[in-house]
């Protein structure tokens, strides 16, 4: 009997949210592009997955905390745009803490490009 699909819910800023003077190798097509190319690298790696794309205000919270409560991840994936942007370090910590509480046993990977995230899900799958 084969194991279950991984569900992974996939974290990151919406394109209109994006400093893109701080990612000059993307622009908001590239972006975009790659939201739907990443999404399909993973489904058809056999993972369940979804993108929960937010914006850098208040109302990020609530969209990740909808997007775990219907989804019930396996692996919660937080973006680089999140992550790696000093600017957005409280929207980080936010989402990690909302994440925990919400799937505890869930594991977190973390990409460095919309490129790279099925080898990130791939070390915590």
């Amino acid at each position: 009997m084969s194991q279950p699909s991984k569900r992974v819910l996939m974290i990151g800023l919406k394109s209109s949210a994006v400093d893109f003077e701080k990612w000059p190798q993307l622009s908001p097509e590239k972006l975009e592009a790659a939201f739907v190319q990443v999404l399909k690298e993973v489904t058809d790696a056999g993972y369940v997955s979804e993108w929960c794309l937010v914006g850098t205000d208040a109302s990020a919270v609530d969209d990740v905390s909808a997007a775990l409560a219907r989804f019930e991840p396996d692996i919660v994936l937080v973006g680089a745009g999140v992550r790696t942007d000093p600017d957005h370090l409280h929207l980080f910590e936010t989402i990690l803490n909302t994440a925990h509480r919400a799937a505890p046993n869930a594991k977190f990977a973390f990409n460095s490009l919309p490129y790279d995230t099925l080898e990130a899900l791939k070390r915590w799958a």
